[in-house]
């Protein structure tokens, strides 16, 4: 498995997910979010590393839609759009 910059990995013992920042022949800079906010930064061997597997469906959408109501879609639609725009 050969891992590169922006990578998403877990360590083969479990743990949280971590994103690869920089990957040397002998070392894999990740770097990941902690329970308080803090951003952490670890040098570690690849042979202690998987790729992470991500589930990209989004459970939110799944339980509005199994719901059924109408009108927490239309809330839903319009909450997007907002954060739409303020990225725009």
């Amino acid at each position: 498995m050969r891992l590169k910059a922006g990578d998403v990995v877990v360590l083969k013992s479990g743990g949280q997910a971590m994103t690869v920042a920089e990957v040397t022949d002998e070392t894999v800079e990740c770097i990941w979010l902690g329970e308080e906010g803090d951003l952490f930064r670890e040098k570690l061997p690849p042979s202690v590393l998987e790729l992470a597997h991500i589930d990209l469906s989004d459970d939110e959408d799944e339980h509005d839609e199994d719901e059924g109501s109408e009108e927490d879609e239309s809330e839903s639609e319009d909450q997007h759009a907002k954060k739409t725009a303020e990225v725009a």
